[in-house]
């Protein structure tokens, strides 16, 4: 049995490059068990490997170039390892805690990770499945934290699960049951009329004592105590829950309580119920715990950089696939016009292969478009932490391809913008990145001369305060556009 006290909790910084000593020593393993660690980490793609170089210090970003396959080697100084997680991580009783690579080094970044947990809770809300397994390189493994996780939120909206029967009683309260009352009471008869002096009604209780309502608190129960020994329960902010005293062990072998619950699906119809019978199958059915050595378990995700563009694109009132009959242009469309049930995706255009006479189905498509008091806003949200100094180089920063498609973007929509209305100094091109600094940072400019000709405006950079962001993404409010500070001093 894996020692209940031995867990250790960390803060791991995404994409930052981290020797073997430096895991073990944030991890507070062994060396033999931070190798154990790594490859299991390697082999679910949390954790990629680069060669050990000056160069590969500095970086904060991850090209796949720079990926190379070696194993883990006990004192190998040979290579780095890169958490590409933001999240939280349970792997052989060992908690990380992933804060995104904006957050500055060597912080411990708890309200921050608070507030990015609820943000990927929002994130995937549309899809109501549960993440039962971790798929890796050929391999799964059972995701006990999600597992855990779910059971808890259900119960604080749904509560326990409970099963309800119905009694008969004399005289009570609930529904008359008239036809019962009627053939098996004693009748009084007064001027022909029929009087009762017993009525017969039904009452529905919950049955408190309910194989499954008492299985269900025992879970809640159990895995309330894991997490808060794992230091989870504060930083999913989850209260404690603390039902009964009852051990799993009383309510019979494994193989019984998977045969009760499968009778019980068979005639409980309720979906909510269902599901959470179904979880607590799975609970009991790969039965472990956060301390076991094979343990690993996800919450978060490797591509933090879809959740920064949503993000952006809720707050920002992102209007690519609206109705252009429904846009407030300077010129507006008329609801006759053959544009009006189009967006402005429809509106770019495809590229068109004379030996098929036909456009291909793929073509640019810009991560939100904003129109706003008479502005016309091209927004590329970039998920970079650039490294600028007066007269280097920048590095870490977009890459060509990126700066050259922000123009295209612009000159794709060049004719919409002089046909509605729209001036040329209210037509902005910008690229959007987080800072842990809680104000909006103006970063100047990119720009290449080529594009100078084609009357496009150059590509402005600016830094959001991701809390910021997140606090309006999370209440679902629309930033105001001017505090971006896009348009230019007179």
């Amino acid at each position: 049995m894996h020692d209940k006290t031995s867990i250790s909790s960390s803060f791991v910084k995404e994409q930052k490059r981290y020797s073997l000593h430096q895991i073990e020593s944030v991890i507070k393993c062994p060396p033999e068990k931070t190798v154990h660690v790594i490859r299991k980490l390697k082999e679910y793609g949390v954790i990629k490997v680069v060669k050990s170089t000056e160069q590969q210090k500095d970086l904060s970003d991850l090209s796949d170039n720079d990926i190379v396959i070696a194993d883990v080697e006990s004192g190998d100084n040979e290579y780095l390892y890169v958490f590409t997680f933001v999240g939280v991580i349970v792997v052989a009783g060992c908690v990380l805690k992933c804060y995104p690579k904006y957050l500055p080094n060597n912080v411990q970044p708890l309200v921050e990770l608070k507030q990015i947990l609820k943000v990927l809770e929002k994130y995937p809300a549309k899809e109501q499945v549960i993440r039962m397994f971790n798929e890796g390189n050929g391999s799964s493994s059972f995701n006990q934290l999600a597992i855990m996780l779910f059971l808890i939120h259900d119960f604080f909206e749904n509560g326990v699960y409970t099963n309800t029967e119905d009694i008969i009683e004399n005289n009570g309260s609930g529904e008359i049951l008239w036809e019962k009352t009627i053939n098996e009471t004693f009748t009084l008869i007064s001027r022909n009329k029929p009087y009762y002096p017993d009525l017969l009604t039904r009452k529905r209780i919950t049955n408190d004592y309910d194989y499954f309502k008492r299985l269900h608190e025992c879970i809640l129960t159990k895995v309330s105590k894991e997490l808060k020994r794992a230091e989870l329960l504060d930083l999913f902010e989850i209260t404690d829950i603390d039902l009964t005293d009852e051990e799993i062990d009383e309510f019979g072998d494994k193989e019984y309580i998977l045969y009760r619950i499968e009778n019980e699906l068979n005639i409980q119809f309720n979906t909510r119920k269902q599901l959470v019978l179904k979880t607590i199958y799975a609970y009991i059915d790969f039965s472990g715990s956060l301390y076991d050595t094979d343990c690993l378990s996800l919450f978060g995700t490797n591509s933090f950089n879809l959740v920064w563009e949503k993000v952006c694109a809720k707050i920002l009132d992102n209007q690519l696939e609206k109705p252009l009959s429904t846009l407030n242009l300077p010129v507006p469309i008329q609801k006759d016009d053959p544009l009006a049930g189009k967006n402005l995706k429809d509106l770019i255009e495809k590229p068109k292969w004379s030996v098929a006479d036909k456009e291909a189905e793929d073509t640019l498509i810009p991560d939100l478009i904003t129109i706003s008091g008479g502005q016309f806003i091209i927004f590329d949200a970039k998920y970079y932490t650039p490294t600028f100094a007066l007269g280097k180089p920048p590095k870490s920063q977009p890459g060509i391809e990126s700066v050259t498609k922000q123009y295209l973007y612009q000159l794709a929509y060049q004719d919409f913008i002089s046909m509605h209305g729209f001036s040329q100094e209210n037509v902005k091109n910008c690229f959007l990145m987080p800072t842990a600094k809680g104000v909006v940072e103006n970063m100047g400019t990119v720009s290449m001369k080529m594009f100078d000709k084609f009357g496009l405006q150059n590509i402005k950079v600016r830094y959001i305060p991701a809390s910021v962001a997140y606090d309006y993404y999370l209440s679902d409010k629309i930033i105001n556009i001017a505090e971006l500070q896009l348009q230019e001093s007179k």
